[in-house]
């Protein structure tokens, strides 16, 4: 009997040492540079870290960092463990346990979560001249009716925005936005189209219950006939096409709209436009956190992976780097929690994550 109790114990023991011994050369070879995949919301804050990294520490590599969007990165850094999978998952959403799954089934070992701050799903047009009138004004039953496949179940016939709403101009309904490999797609079908739902069909909230799979049809599926354009993962294309397009409005993180201020404007959404305030404060409703996920395993065999990770808890403050990038800052008592995960070491609890 105490066989069977320890023999797992010590499977997983010599796992564990296997695999921190294969991140730092083993599979896919010898590796002394960390590398990073996931959010082109969070990449250019990941980004910033890693120059400062160089900066502060000129005998180390340049970090890699890769823009993939979160569920493309999340299927590269849960593949397997090594020097031939990334060290860094960059997200604009939670971790799904069922990502957490593939995570542990390719031998990933024990994963910290690590809560970099808060961003907002901007939605944006081009600039306006002065004393052109306020812009677009919407609600998330508007962009619902507007960019959901079957509104109330019904296939969607909209055209122009006066068709969801007579108060709306009469201009067409095309809007740029990420793909649906994006932590950004997520949270726009998450806080903005199932709100709208849930507002205007009096069946999605116990549908939610019953037949999460139907909720999910009802609500989040994105129509395909031109009306939504996937922009891809380049937030920067989004800003550009919209220059070209005045009538036309894009999604993306907020740090992109801060950036671009000069060329394009916030919508109001239920009457709040996106801002640094606003966000933080909740008032908007496409706030969300950020995250970073990392393999513990990796953290003493890839050669300054735990001061890069230190890096970030130094510039993730209200008066740091990364808000004048365009992070928003998140709450102290979030901030102290995040660096005490990166202090200790501390793994996820996957049972804290949404299916």
């Amino acid at each position: 009997m105490r066989v069977r109790i320890l023999g797992p114990l010590l499977m997983w023991a010599l796992c564990l040492a296997g695999c921190q011994d294969q991140a730092n050369g083993g599979g896919g070879g010898a590796r002394d540079q960390i590398t990073a995949v996931g959010s082109s919301t969070v990449y250019p804050f990941t980004t910033l870290v890693a120059e400062t990294f160089v900066a502060n520490q000129p005998d180390a590599k340049a970090p890699v960092i890769e823009s993939t969007g979160t569920g493309a990165g999340m299927r590269l850094f849960c593949a397997g463990l090594g020097a031939a999978h990334p060290d860094i998952e960059d997200a604009s959403r939670r971790m799904k346990r069922s990502e957490y799954r593939i995570c542990a089934h390719n031998g990933v070992g024990p994963i910290m979560e690590v809560q970099i701050g808060i961003d907002g799903i901007a939605f944006a047009e081009a600039r306006r001249p002065a004393g052109s009138g306020p812009g677009m004004m919407l609600t998330p039953a508007d962009l619902y009716r507007a960019l959901a496949a079957a509104p109330g179940g019904v296939a969607n016939r909209a055209r122009v925005w006066r068709d969801v709403n007579p108060a709306l101009p009469a201009t067409p309904i095309q809007v740029y936005g990420p793909p649906a490999t994006s932590g950004t797609r997520d949270a726009l079908a998450e806080l903005i189209l199932t709100r709208g739902c849930e507002a205007i069909d009096p069946r999605a909230k116990a549908l939610a219950r019953s037949d999460p799979e139907a909720h999910k049809i009802l609500c989040t599926r994105v129509r395909e006939d031109g009306a939504y354009v996937d922009a891809g993962e380049n937030d920067n294309l989004i800003v550009q096409k919209l220059a070209a397009n005045p009538d036309a409005i894009g999604v993306f993180g907020y740090s992109y709209l801060e950036q671009n201020a000069g060329t394009v404007d916030g919508v109001a959404i239920d009457g709040v436009k996106p801002s640094y305030a606003t966000i933080a404060a909740g008032a908007y409703p496409g706030s969300r956190p950020l995250y970073l996920y990392v393999k513990i395993a990796h953290l003493k065999a890839i050669p300054g992976l735990k001061d890069f990770l230190q890096s970030y808890t130094r510039a993730w403050g209200p008066e740091g780097p990364l808000v004048r990038r365009g992070l928003i800052a998140a709450p102290p008592a979030i901030r102290a929690k995040a660096a005490a995960v990166v202090a200790h070491e501390t793994p996820l609890d996957p049972a804290e994550l949404p299916s």
